[in-house]
């Protein structure tokens, strides 16, 4: 044995010798640079160019740079409003696909707006109101030019859940509708301010499986509220989880449903949704969802009027107050008990619709290929709601199928959401009377056949085969939503998704690196087997910013990769590991905890005979490491700029001690 294990030991030291040449020849002919160290930047340099980054990325005041101050007054005017820039180059070519767009949206909103209104626990002209002023405000400050602005089916059960929790919406209908406009007032502030502070990547912390999740319970949840509607039942749970809901359903089987209004609603909803089934097959009938929905209520309420079908049980919405949107400022709580109710309520509600609104805006730029300002977009939003507030709406936001049509009609600019407006106001002053004898059923379908497009499967799918974690993120949400509450789901979204950050940024991956072979490349072993390691040397990268939060975590699991690979080689009668070199290009930041890491990683490794080098520190790094005087603790000839200078400078050394 002793034998063998001598002309083992012989044979590898033959390899280091071979590898020692083939390097020696290569550093003949390539010059190792040295890492450089930056030179020394003003602190308060340094704080402001970080505040501008993070804050001033887009930097807003370029425009101005260099302008007369009548151009710089005319681009003031354009940035609050956007419409001031492109309404010059407007044109009757323009406005025909506007006008189409328009009036195509305006069929789908008016019997969607009644709808989310009862979603919301409101009267129904309170869902169009919604569609009248918000829309007028955004084509004059926003700047997409496809979102079609008006009530959404998620924020508006939100909305009506939260509520509800607060005020009886039946037995004090008044000061309900006063919360509401107040939850309302301070949606709007939230999305102005997050605009104006530019803290708008506040909103990206709620991760895309969550919202997938969130997404879905919530179509799930308003679809399961509809079957009071769908069923014409009379007494209903006000509860909104699945278990209530089911157990309020069930057991009114024998003695609540109504068979003509389950008639109406089967109908009209198969209707629906063979529209929306022939609008997705063949693009050049998308007006036919379009319109599906106003022409089922024109049928239905034609069709219970000639049978009075009102006397039968089929329940039907009565009166809609007509004219347009009365003033509503002294109806909003600014003192007393209910503001800060509606202060928490407005914060949540207004995040929720900020997420689906930029979410839908920056869909439909990508797909027309033009920039979509996010804190525009907030600013925009939130002047809206606060308008809004005032003029008897409740939080309106961008509606994904609305925007889907109005960009599939052809829209070119936010004057559709205009047309869309004159609309609605020609239908709250001449035509809200006619839908006196609009049945329940009707809206119960059409907000069911609405939300059903917000069950995404495929996503769903994706997620699981892409992200586990973002996985358990999404079904966490939606089984919360559905099981629970509204609220409850949408918490554990939020939490999940900064529980993933933390886990991020807490537990960083590192991985072992070898040499692929005939190049001067070193990738991570596991995800390249043919890379080989370098007798006598370990490489590890650390893949994250070295923190507090992480320092400690990163140094034992360096040391574990140590005490693994010389388990390995002693069990293999292999050198054992002389140097460890951590390649730190992912390295993007360093804190005084990090530097601290390293420097017992430095003792832990002298203790073992292991000297400790790094590869590739960014400029940030090395300003930090030879701020601390770490460069001196190890050395500024164990600093390189990439894997392979270290690696070549090591191992003369390596045969050098064989």
């Amino acid at each position: 044995m002793g034998d063998s294990s001598n002309e083992e030991l012989k044979t590898k030291e033959m390899d280091i010798r071979s590898l020692s040449s083939s390097q020696n020849q290569m550093q003949n002919t390539l010059y190792i640079h040295k890492v450089g160290v930056p030179s020394k930047q003003n602190l308060l340099k340094e704080f402001t160019a970080t505040v501008k980054e993070t804050l001033f990325a887009d930097d807003p005041l370029r425009p101005f740079k260099d302008q007369p101050k009548s151009r710089k007054f005319i681009l003031g005017i354009q940035t609050v409003f956007p419409i001031v820039g492109w309404v010059r180059n407007y044109n009757l070519s323009k406005f025909k696909g506007d006008l189409i767009a328009g009036l195509t949206i305006a069929s789908l909103c008016i019997p969607q707006d009644i709808g989310y209104a009862k979603l919301a626990h409101l009267a129904p002209q309170y869902g169009l109101y919604s569609s009248f002023v918000p829309p007028l405000i955004y084509a004059f400050m926003g700047s997409s030019r496809d979102i079609a602005i008006g009530p959404v089916a998620v924020v508006s059960l939100l909305l009506g859940t939260l509520l509800r929790n607060e005020i009886d919406p039946i037995k004090n209908a008044v000061e309900y509708r006063r919360l509401a406009f107040t939850a309302t007032f301070f949606a709007g502030i939230t999305q102005v301010s997050l605009g104006f502070s530019r803290l708008g990547f506040l909103i990206d912390f709620l991760s895309h499986a969550a919202i997938v999740g969130f997404m879905g319970g919530a179509a799930i949840t308003i679809a399961l509220q509809q079957l009071k509607g769908f069923l014409g039942i009379q007494n209903f749970t006000t509860k909104t989880d699945i278990v209530s809901v089911m157990h309020s359903v069930w057991g009114s089987v024998h003695h609540g449903w109504n068979w003509q209004t389950i008639v109406i609603s089967a109908t009209f909803l198969g209707f629906l949704l063979f529209a929306k089934y022939l609008g997705k097959k063949n693009k050049k009938y998308f007006w036919v969802p379009a319109i599906a929905p106003l022409i089922s209520v024109v049928l239905s309420t034609f069709f219970v009027y000639i049978t009075h079908a009102e006397k039968k049980g089929v329940q039907i919405v009565k009166h809609i107050e007509k004219g347009i949107n009365p003033p509503s400022v002294n109806e909003i709580y600014f003192s007393g008990e209910y503001l800060s109710k509606g202060f928490r309520i407005g914060v949540v509600a207004g995040m929720i619709a900020l997420t689906e609104a930029i979410a839908i805006g920056r869909t439909f730029a990508s797909m027309k290929d033009y920039q979509l300002d996010g804190n525009k977009e907030m600013v925009a939003l939130g002047t809206m709601n606060v308008v809004g507030s005032m003029t008897s709406c409740y939080v309106a936001t961008g509606s994904f199928s609305r925007s889907a049509v109005n960009y599939m009609a052809g829209c070119q600019t936010a004057v559709s959401n205009i047309v869309m407006s004159c609309v609605v106001f020609l239908t709250l002053e001449f035509i809200t009377p006619l839908f006196k004898y609009t049945p329940n059923a009707i809206l119960s379908s059409i907000i069911i056949s609405a939300v059903i497009s917000l069950i995404d499967l495929e996503a769903a799918v994706l997620i699981w085969k892409i992200d586990k974690f973002d996985f358990v993120a999404c079904v966490g949400a939606f089984f919360g939503v559905i099981f629970v509450s509204v609220e409850i789901g949408l918490l554990i979204a939020v939490s999940i998704s900064f529980a993933k950050i933390l886990l991020q940024v807490t537990r960083p991956r590192t991985a072992v690196l070898g040499k692929l072979p005939r190049t001067n490349v070193y990738r991570n072993t596991q995800q390249y087997p043919e890379a080989t390691k370098v007798p006598g040397i370990l490489i590890v990268r650390v893949d994250s910013a070295i923190y507090f939060s992480n320092s400690n975590y990163i140094k034992e699991r360096i040391l574990r990769w140590l005490t693994d690979e010389e388990e390995q080689l002693k069990a293999a009668y292999q050198p054992r590991i002389q140097f460890l070199i951590v390649e730190m290009s992912p390295v993007t930041d360093i804190d005084t905890s990090g530097i601290h890491a390293l420097e017992e990683l430095h003792r832990s490794l002298q203790k073992k005979d292991i000297q400790l080098v790094l590869a590739n520190p960014g400029q940030l790094v090395i300003d930090k490491l030879h701020a601390s005087n770490f460069g001196d603790l190890i050395g500024d000839d164990k600093i390189f700029l990439t894997v392979a200078d270290a690696v070549i400078t090591c191992s003369p050394k390596l045969v050098e001690e064989a």
